[in-house]
């Protein structure tokens, strides 16, 4: 199915038909986009023991109700015995109604806590197949949310269901024997009822619209808080505080106004449902009151009826709340398995191949690539028509081709957007090419397998992510069960032993979120240890000393030339300073290789070359 097909069946504002039904069934299934029932169907015992406990405290309180009715009946009789026979009755099931809430308790946590788990880990290794488009089109908090908070959102609310189901069946069951017990008042009952129905009808459809745009206005705050949090010393170092209060205060204030405007809303309607409750119960007692002084109602009836003069409120509100948690659960399934649908959230694509013994040579064959702008209307993609056009960016890559053999290092320099960065996110397929080819040991990229693609290039970036563990753990990351002999041998050609032997804990070291505890040239190198225990056949160095002061670049130039000749390097450089000893540098402009050669015949020969290294070293 042509995913122009889903879009229009799911824009939909009427129920979509039985073969709409079938497509969407068809286009999940080819996509294995799961459903809740997937992550609930292994706990099928657990949920069938739920519901029968939840029956049997239902059931319960309506006997406890009834009951109670009888025994004010037996009073006024002078039964006094059976009276306090009945009571001790009365007693004994509420005993058993609240062991049954304990069991209940039991038996959700027991398979509650695993789904949310199951839900949560498969939410976040989907992450890790997302493209590096469906991360540039959204926030950090659109994932966020989706996979923390949504899940013990969608299952808390589904345990609601089944309880306010059992609470919904109490009181339909105390309105039928209302209304058997005398019609009149079954009738007031029942106007009752559908007036407070029309009341919850209009706020339910008032929070469905409501709550989509609330969790795309927390997903910005959400967003903004995480980056704040991420991004404190920049922020302190380049005095941003005052600016980002008056984002923040904004963001906030922003969500804060349509939340109170969203539950004024809602407490209004309530209220308004409730004046109705009660004028309805007041009505249906005053009449009540008048049949029982003519003798028309005796006086446990009247009790029963007394007691539960609320109770067409009761089902109206219990009925509101359904619809609250359908609604919820809607939104909430539907977020979080959106994250399994690849027309929403985009996923690496890989091929079939597996290539074994890489020796590292990497081409690309007339590749051109444009960073895509934004979408409009009407354009093929993937063989079918969708109602958006992909409009780009003029292109930064035109009909490139260069080949780096096999276990050299080279460089690729040139000013600002001449394409640096994006051949190394073409080279490790984190982008995809327009045109053109790109391949690893003359092996189409687009052909791989993920394993062969991942396992055989590392990178190491300008701001490489440290994790909140040790230094051993962070380099075991890398390779689980990396000898200590690999691991000593990767800290020597990274230049990391004599700071780690100058630490008190040595490698057991923490080094804080994001590596906090260390300098930026010590994460460089900790990163360079970490890809060199993968064992790459491609190393790829984007930016890594352009932040650096002199002492820390001359560390991870060292690292790198410790690595010449093991495997493939490739270096995007700022600073020309660092790859003086490179086999090959290629020069860029615009896109284009203008020129390659190694440092001395570039420097020799090319006149802007020459102009650029005199103007960084003077």
């Amino acid at each position: 199915m042509v995913k122009k097909d889903i879009e229009n069946i799911e824009n939909k504002k009427k129920k979509p038909t039985r073969e709409e039904k079938k497509q969407l069934k068809q286009y999940k299934k080819e996509n294995n986009i799961p459903s809740i029932w997937d992550y609930f169907k292994d706990y099928k015992a657990y949920i069938f023991w739920y519901i029968f406990f939840t029956i049997v405290v239902m059931l319960i309180g309506v006997a406890v109700t009834l009951l109670f009715a009888e025994v004010i009946s037996l009073i006024i009789d002078g039964f006094y015995t059976k009276a306090v026979i009945l009571s001790a009755i009365i007693l004994g099931l509420y005993i058993i109604e609240r062991l049954s809430y304990i069991l209940l308790n039991v038996i959700y946590m027991k398979f509650s806590t695993k789904v949310v788990a199951r839900l949560n880990n498969d939410l976040s290794y989907q992450a890790f197949k997302f493209s590096a488009s469906t991360y540039a089109n959204n926030s950090t908090g659109t994932f966020v949310q989706r996979i923390v908070t949504d899940p013990n959102r969608l299952v808390g609310q589904l345990a609601s269901f089944v309880d306010i189901v059992g609470n919904l069946l109490y009181q339909l069951i105390i309105c039928i024997y209302i209304f058997v017990i005398n019609y009149i008042v079954g009738l007031i009952l029942l106007g009752g009822v559908v007036i407070c129905f029309v009341f919850d009808k209009y706020r339910l459809k008032l929070r469905r619209k409501n709550i989509k745009i609330a969790n795309k206005k927390y997903d910005k705050v959400n967003s903004l808080t995480t980056e704040i949090i991420k991004s404190e010393r920049d922020i302190k170092s380049l005095g941003l505080e005052d600016k980002l209060r008056y984002t923040t205060e904004n963001y906030y204030n922003e969500y804060n106004k349509f939340q109170y405007k969203s539950s004024v809303q809602q407490t209004s309607i309530t209220q308004f449902r409730n004046i109705a409750n009660r004028v309805f119960g007041m009505a249906m007692l005053i009449v009540a009151i008048i049949m029982l002084e003519k003798g028309l109602l005796v006086y446990a009836s009247f009790m029963i009826i007394y007691s539960n003069r609320g109770s067409f409120g009761s089902l109206s509100m219990l009925t509101g709340m359904l619809g609250d948690i359908v609604s919820d659960v809607k939104v909430y399934s539907d977020r979080i398995f959106e994250m399994f649908d690849p027309k929403k959230f985009p996923v690496e694509k890989f091929g079939g191949f597996n290539l074994e013994n890489v020796k590292g040579k990497i081409e690309f064959k007339n590749v051109s690539y444009a960073y895509i702008d934004k979408l409009l209307a009407k354009n093929e993609l993937d063989s079918a028509e969708e109602n958006s056009e992909i409009v780009k960016r003029d292109k930064v890559l035109e009909n490139l081709s260069f080949v780096i053999e096999p276990n050299t290092t080279v460089a690729f320099v040139g000013k600002s957007g001449s394409g640096k960065s994006t051949i190394l996110s073409l080279m490790s397929k984190m982008y995809e090419v327009d045109e053109g080819e790109v391949l690893i040991d003359d092996v189409n990229i687009n052909d791989l397998n993920k394993e062969s693609l991942r396992k055989n290039i590392s990178l190491v970036n300008q701001f490489p992510y440290i994790f909140d563990m040790s230094i051993l753990d962070n380099l075991l990351m890398a390779k689980k069960d990396a000898t200590e002999e690999e691991i000593n041998d990767a800290i020597e050609k990274a230049d990391l032993k004599d700071f780690i032997d100058g630490l008190k804990e040595g490698i057991n070291t923490v080094v804080g979120e994001s590596g906090i505890k260390l300098s930026g040239g010590q994460r460089q190198r900790l990163a360079i240890a970490r890809a060199l225990l993968r064992k790459s056949s491609i190393i790829i160095f984007d930016e890594s000393t352009s932040s650096l002061d002199n002492i820390a670049q001359e560390h991870i130039k060292n690292s790198i030339d410790n690595l010449k000749g093991s495997s493939t390097i490739v270096i995007v450089a700022h600073r020309l300073s660092t790859i003086k000893n490179v086999d090959k540098i290629f020069f860029l402009d615009e896109g284009k290789i203008i020129d390659s050669g190694t440092f001395d015949e570039l420097f020799e020969n090319n006149e802007r070359f020459n102009h650029m290294f005199l103007a960084e070293n003077i």
